[in-house]
Parts: structure tokens; sequence; C-alpha cells
């Protein structure tokens, strides 16, 4: 493969390490501001579709989606040129973001009818339903407080506690940040399966080598199910990538008779 940095590539990979060493030296507000935030918090700014793509968690994150880059960016700004692999880039990343905005949409929604359901009724009982279905990670860190309140279902105090924590599980969730140029990075690794799709490549886990489009393929898949059945402490937007691959593979069709296809 092309190991060799095109301009546009070089651009971005300068402009994402600029702007992390940027909010390293400024502190966590920068990336509150420019990460993407639930488009119905309070802290959200249509901005962030955009500058969310140019922040990240810290190096690790930064280094392995500007490694995707390096590796699969030239290839593509090769064959469209810089403006079209720009745009590219930009709409897979915008893209990501929607299709993660929407699935966040889903998932409150039904934390907001079970927290208004929960508030109607206070118990012992529903406050572990909601836990084992909302928060299971903080289970077996409140046990102390379920037995409690199971002993004494009519204590204000307990009730008042309960109803907090179902309140900030959702304002927490409600203002979750998303950030990262990882949905840009996966729409690159489709359009590099689908530009390049016969190129034989020798990815990093597992260290087989396969066509491009194979690889594609079971990585999109890997982040589907990663997505659907989300380990408890995952917190990688699966989503994000899954949606700046759908969106890749929509631009790169709509494009279809611009292009040929390269082996």
């Amino acid at each position: 493969m092309n190991m060799s940095l095109t301009p546009m590539v070089k651009n971005l990979l300068l402009a994402n390490v600029g702007v992390f060493f940027i909010g390293y030296l400024l502190g966590s507000d920068f990336a509150g501001m420019l990460g993407l935030r639930y488009f119905g918090a309070p802290t959200f700014q249509p901005y962030q579709f955009i500058t969310h793509m140019f922040m990240h968690a810290d190096l690790r994150h930064l280094f392995f989606n500007m490694l995707g880059l390096f590796m699969f960016g030239p290839l593509l700004e090769n064959a469209w040129g810089s403006k079209k692999f720009f745009f590219f880039y930009i709409i897979c990343g915008i893209g990501a973001a929607i299709i993660y905005s929407f699935v966040i949409y889903l998932d409150l929604h039904s934390l907001q009818s079970a927290t208004e359901a929960y508030f109607l009724n206070p118990s012992p009982d529903l406050f572990v339903q909601f836990m084992r279905d909302h928060a299971e990670g903080f289970y077996g860190q409140n046990l102390d407080f379920i037995n409690s309140f199971s002993r004494n279902p009519t204590n204000p105090g307990f009730i008042e506690e309960s109803k907090g924590f179902v309140r900030s599980l959702y304002l927490a969730k409600e203002n979750t940040t998303m950030v990262g140029a990882s949905g840009a990075i996966f729409g690159i690794l489709m359009g590099f399966g689908m530009l390049f799709p016969n190129t034989i490549i020798m990815p990093l886990f597992p260290p087989i080598p396969m066509k491009a489009k194979y690889f594609v393929g079971i990585y999109g898949i890997i982040e589907l199910y990663a997505g659907v059945h989300k380990a408890e402490g995952d917190i990688v937007a699966h989503f994000a990538h899954i949606g700046g691959m759908i969106f890749a593979f929509i631009l790169i069709k709509i494009w279809k008779n611009e292009r040929q296809d390269f082996y």
C-alpha cells in the first residue's frame, strides 16, 4: 500500500494532533465545548457535529485514529483528489454523529419513560428493576442502599435518595460527550474496501492476510454486534463507527459513475 502522505491527509493529521494538544493545555472544558452532546441537552451546539471529530479522549485514541487515516487516507485522496477526499471525510464524520445522536435519542426516550414511571410509583422493587434495566453496572455498588430501602420501603429519605439516583443517571446520559475522528476513519475504511476490494492487507488483529473487502465486512459486523450487545463499561461509540461506514457507502454509491474500481 502507498504509505506516503498526501496533502489533505497531512493537513488532517496536523489539525487533529494540534487540536488534541491545545485541548490538553486548556483542560477538559475545551473537550466539553467542542465534543458532541445530545441534541436535546442544554449544552448542545450545532457546530459540535463537526468539531467533535477533531477531539480525542487520550493519546491512544488519537494514535489509532491517526494511524487509520495515515494508512488508508492517501489511497482515497489519490483516487479522488484532495477536495473530494476532504468532503468525504467531513460527511462521514457528520454521518457518524447523526447516527450516534439518533441512537442516544432512542436510549434517552426509553430512559425518560422509565424515569417518569418510577417517580410516579417509587418502591424498592421498581428501583431494583430500573437498576437492572438501565444501570446494571451500579447494582452491586448500591446493594447496601437497596437492602436498606427494601427493609424500609416507605422511608421518605430512601425514596428521595432513589429518585436522586434515577434523576442523576438520566442527566449523565443526556450530557454524555462523544469525541473522536473514528466515524470519519471508519468511513475511510469503508471507502478503501469499496475502491480497493481485492487489495491484500495484513491487519494488526488478527495478523492474517485477507482481502480488503473481507476485512471491512468483518470489522463492520464486529462493530454492529458490539453496539447492539454493548458490554458494561464499554464507552466506545460503536454506532458512530457504523454511521461513518453507512454514509461512506451511500456517498460512494452516489459517486459510482464518477469512479472506477481499483485492484
